[in-house]
């Protein structure tokens, strides 16, 4: 992903829907010294309005900073000299980091980017807010498709695999809460032989309310697999199989079927076809 700042292209990593994106201060850099954007950026940090910042800022957000280590830099007489190597190493940063290889260079949260771009041009830090906020608000819209793509693929067996249920598990004898019961253990069988794990356990491993459901942040792959699943459990229901037995049968079809999804490019195609379905609503 790639900032456009008034024809200037800056890299970026992370997600920068819930603000963990870091945006290459080397790219920043560029536009003060094209020849030598690590000699701005050491530049920049050298000072000690800058370090005091970068400390604010990994105080708020990293447990691990080094604070001793802080002061003791913060404290020692001379001319300040620090590099983002020495600042990431001595200090346990994680604000800034550097990376090696083709997209290497130095990268930055972006609120330190936005710092570093303000002192580099305040001009060149409006262009690059500008089409940051307009990177955020197109990956929204990318991400509320895939939210509609998988809302589409729960909704196609849904109806067959409640009617089964209704049909030959529900008797006249069970309360309303015991009839809820049964259609969340059908739930949840589905979710083990999928997921290995109840939307119970789920919510206690991720913190998530009860509001939201394992099955919203799963793969299209897993959806495509589950639709499956619900068609496959509603038949083995109605052929009386009981629940231990189905989902045994339901796991290592869960299994297959994710794995043959996986290396194929059928779920790639099915997604880029409900998403032609939704822009033409």
């Amino acid at each position: 992903m790639k900032i456009n700042a008034n024809g200037a292209e800056i890299s970026i990593m992370g997600n920068i829907i819930n603000e963990n994106a870091y945006i290459s201060l080397t790219d920043i850099a560029k536009h003060k010294n094209s020849d030598d954007p690590r000699i701005v950026i050491s530049n920049w940090m050298s000072s000690y309005s800058t370090i005091d910042f970068l400390a604010t800022w990994e105080k708020l957000y990293n447990p691990n900073f080094n604070r001793m280590e802080f002061q003791t830099v913060r404290s020692e007489p001379g001319r300040l000299v620090m590099t983002p190597k020495q600042w990431i190493e001595r200090m346990g940063a994680t604000g800034i980091t550097s990376q090696a290889g083709r997209y290497g260079g130095t990268y930055a949260h972006s609120d330190i980017a936005f710092e570093f771009a303000s002192w580099v041009s305040p001009e060149f830090k409006l262009y690059i807010i500008k089409d940051y906020q307009r990177l955020k608000v197109e990956e929204a819209k990318r991400l509320e498709v895939g939210w509609d793509t998988k809302r589409e693929l729960s909704k196609i067996n849904y109806r067959i695999h409640t009617d089964a249920i209704k049909e030959f598990l529900i008797t006249p004898e069970l309360t309303k809460q015991e009839q809820g019961y049964t259609y969340a253990s059908e739930a949840d069988l589905l979710n083990i032989a999928l997921f290995g794990k109840t939307a119970r356990q789920w919510r206690e491993e991720t913190g998530k309310p009860k509001t939201l459901n394992m099955r919203d942040f799963a793969s299209v792959e897993q959806l495509i697999v589950l639709v499956n699943l619900e068609s496959m459990n509603a038949d083995l229901i109605r052929q009386n199989i009981p629940a231990p037995e189905r989902l045994k049968k339901l796991r290592s079809i869960a299994y297959y079927q994710l794995r043959s999804l996986e290396s194929s490019n059928a779920a790639e195609r099915l997604k880029q076809n409900i998403q032609k379905q939704i822009d033409q609503k």
